[in-house]
């Protein structure tokens, strides 16, 4: 099994905690301001936190019908949260899985500063093209920029 990672880091004037609530914490967020993107988010099993699986539906606009992740972390206090996609079309038949780490810190503007990391685990000897990495790191873009222009329109919201 292979392992192919990146990071980004995507600067705001939203707070952290607010973007972690609405970036994090709301399922039913995305799915409202990004219909296209995100159907619905649905808890199979758990309570939210570590251990909890997720089903999430995707929009028309997406490739993929729907994934299953795991939450790994879920840290209010330190703004963090990790999850592994462990099942659905979005894994291709060629990812045994896919880690996501996000951390919502203080940016230098008093903002805040998203910082994500992604690895990707490939099966045997299968190799994922960067074209695949980018189009996984602009959908990530999309959602974040859309929820950073909701909470810009709504500035009394997850405070």
């Amino acid at each position: 099994m292979g392992v192919v990672s990146y990071s980004m880091e995507v600067s705001t004037s939203i707070s952290p905690v607010r973007m972690f609530k609405a970036f994090v914490l709301d399922d039913k967020l995305v799915a409202t301001i990004l219909p296209q993107a995100i159907k619905s988010v649905e808890t199979v099993e758990g309570d939210g936190g570590p251990g909890t699986i997720k089903l999430v539906h995707f929009g028309d606009a997406s490739t993929f019908n729907s994934v299953k992740h795991r939450v790994d972390e879920l840290d209010k206090e330190k703004l963090r949260y990790s999850y592994t996609i462990i099942e659905g079309d979005a894994l291709m038949g060629a990812l045994e899985k896919i880690t996501n780490e996000l951390e919502f810190e203080v940016g230098p503007d008093g903002g805040c500063v998203c910082k994500n990391t992604s690895k990707y685990y490939t099966k045997e000897s299968i190799e994922i093209k960067e074209e695949q990495i980018k189009a996984g790191k602009e959908k990530a873009m999309v959602m974040f920029k859309a929820i950073e222009a909701h909470l810009l329109a709504n500035p009394d919201s997850y405070n």
